[in-house]
């Protein structure tokens, strides 16, 4: 499948894109290039091939969710800067 120079026009028309004809006698090019190769991979038989959404299979490297003790209050607030009946004291931002 071609793209004509008339069909470029109209669809960069349609886009509101203003074309040189030197960037219509690119793009054409360009635009034919890849519908080349898209032909080119419509021949190929795929019916043996699972859709997939990612070209490399991919692995989840999470960790695995386990319930464990957390910190206790008093230890996270020997951390902070300034601390108040057991919380974080901070600026007053209005």
């Amino acid at each position: 499948m071609k793209i004509k120079t008339k069909e470029l026009k109209y669809v960069a028309d349609l886009a509101r894109i203003k074309l040189t004809e030197k960037e219509t006698g690119l793009f054409s090019k360009q635009l034919n290039s890849i519908l080349e190769y898209i032909d080119k991979l419509k021949q190929l038989d795929t019916k043996k091939v699972e859709p997939m959404s990612h070209a490399l299979e991919m692995v989840n490297i999470f960790r695995e969710d386990k319930v464990k003790k957390s910190l206790g209050r008093e230890k996270v607030l020997e951390n902070a800067p300034s601390a108040k009946d057991g919380f974080f004291e901070v600026p007053k931002v209005i």
